[in-house]
């Protein structure tokens, strides 16, 4: 039974298996040509057009094609995600199932964040509900000549795995290191083979789409994000939990739906997103703005600033796979400047030398993580400079 406090979100309104009913009527092109037709984009923060991804890998000319879903939920203030696979496993099935006959794919793979171990056995008997079912295995959902089946793999625990060349080196036995790309999953990926990789929303979501159509989730939202939205609301808030918003909500009016109308700062898109300060909370949550993949975490008016990067900083520096000397070393020495500042022991031009230490990190590193990881650090300086060098005693 769905919990009561998530009664009100769109998953709720779709049936049991129309996305996947309607799917496998269409031919494949159609059903890529539905998703594309809605516009929605990655629900994991990178925002790249789920369309054009599964039509890659669609065009992939390669008898062995997979279906990756990424539930290595590991961004801090992000749990998203860990509510859809408890409350609406089926959804995230039936999208990757969709995904499957889409892109001509015979295996999907859902990749579990380690800590989530107590919702294996929850999953496994979902898929094996499906499979009795006839909705995954031979013929999946009674379309001859479909064959799919799924099954799940654990995560270790490490946060860098949530970069999808990292996870597929993890899949294949590997240590969880980014890859060079090109050559993309698409192209290369899982064993060598294609491999169509997206996160659980949107799998979730692209089973609604299915069902609903792609214009009605192109007609939510704004132009270039189009849809509705799943958040993590965290921090100094009366009401934290996940929410279901459309794109393009102001922070203004998230804060106000979640009791957090007080706050000084937000930091969207979690550790590796950038902190806002009340001065810009009109500004919208898109990707043609403050993009995400859910997380916001609200800081009140007597939190300490610096203590929000230092504790961000501990992360990155813990979580850094160690492979690109700017994400191993940068983090380092961020998080000892962020000290030095704490102690007031730190100079103005030690602190300018440490910004453009994060902007090359930002150019520099190999993968997502060194490249996002000073975005707090950099966003914090920025906006609440008067504040760091008033109370901490920085020197000139």
């Amino acid at each position: 039974m769905t919990d009561s406090r998530y009664s009100q979100f769109t998953f709720n309104t779709v049936e049991v298996g129309a996305g996947l009913t309607k799917a496998l009527g269409l031919k494949r092109s159609d059903v890529i040509g539905e998703i594309s037709a809605s516009g929605m984009k990655g629900r994991g923060g990178a925002g790249f057009p789920t369309g054009v991804k599964w039509n890659l890998a669609a065009a992939a000319r390669d008898e062995e094609k997979y279906v990756v879903c990424n539930a290595d939920e590991g961004e801090p203030g992000t749990f998203k995600d860990r509510v859809i696979l408890s409350e609406w496993p089926y959804l995230l099935f039936e999208g990757m199932t969709i995904a499957g006959y889409a892109i001509g794919a015979s295996k999907g793979i859902v990749y579990l964040r380690g800590e989530y171990t107590y919702l294996r056995k929850m999953l496994e008997d979902v898929l094996q509900k499906r499979r009795e079912n006839g909705l995954l295995g031979t013929n999946a959902g009674g379309k001859e000549g479909f064959t799919f089946d799924i099954h799940i793999h654990m995560g270790s625990g490490a946060y860098i795995c949530g970069e999808e060349t990292a996870l597929i080196e993890s899949l294949e036995g590997q240590r969880g290191e980014p890859r060079n790309r090109p050559p993309f999953p698409v192209d290369t990926g899982f064993m060598g083979h294609p491999t169509a990789v997206n996160n659980v929303e949107t799998f979730a979501w692209a089973a609604c789409i299915l069902a609903k159509g792609g214009a009605w989730f192109k007609g939510i939202g704004t132009e270039k994000s189009t849809g509705l939205k799943l958040f993590s609301i965290s921090g100094d808030v009366e009401n934290p939990g996940v929410y279901e918003f459309p794109m393009g909500i102001t922070i203004k009016e998230l804060l106000k739906k979640v009791g957090g109308s007080d706050a000084k700062a937000v930091q969207i898109g979690g550790a590796s997103g950038r902190c806002v300060p009340a001065s810009q909370f009109d500004r919208a949550i898109a990707y043609e703005d403050i993009a995400t993949g859910g997380s916001v975490i609200v800081f009140g008016p007597d939190r300490d600033m610096l203590e929000v990067a230092e504790n961000f900083l501990e992360f990155f520096v813990e979580e850094s796979c160690g492979q690109c000397t700017p994400c191993r070393l940068g983090n380092v020495k961020l998080l000892e400047g962020v000290r030095m500042l704490k102690d007031g022991d730190c100079s103005m031009k030690y602190l300018k030398e440490l910004c453009k230490l994060g902007e090359t990190m930002q150019t520099a590193s190999k993968c997502g993580l060194g490249q996002s990881s000073p975005n707090a650090f950099l966003s914090i300086v920025e906006n609440f400079k008067s504040e760091i060098i008033g109370r901490t005693g920085v020197y000139a």
